[in-house]
């Protein structure tokens, strides 16, 4: 398993995902944010589709953040059950895997 994650998050404004990726960066939980706008989704919630406008986090980080991560996403997020998920870097720039480590 590898040691570095790419952390995906949804949040349901672009203020959102502003506040949630300084939170993770200044609490040295991930090196880097990335925000995504404007992408549409669809989804099932409470036995109903729904569409909105969302924005996607991205965070690189390693496996021993994912706790914490945790924590203070739910914390800060406005979703009742919000999109927390984890894929693994099985490989990368060497440079910047170390920056990771360094920075996370």
């Amino acid at each position: 398993m590898s040691n570095y994650k790419l952390l995906y998050v949804t949040c349901g404004s672009k203020k959102e995902a502003q506040n949630i990726g300084k939170a993770l960066v200044k609490n040295s939980l991930v090196a880097c944010a990335n925000i995504i706008p404007n992408i549409n989704s669809i989804f099932k919630w409470k036995n109903k589709i729904s569409s909105s406008k969302e924005f996607i986090l991205l965070g690189k980080t390693q496996t021993k953040n994912m706790k914490n991560i945790f924590k203070t996403i739910k914390d800060k997020h406005s979703y009742d059950c919000p999109c927390i998920l984890f894929f693994n870097i099985e490989q990368g720039n060497d440079d910047f895997l170390k920056w990771i480590k360094k920075n996370s």
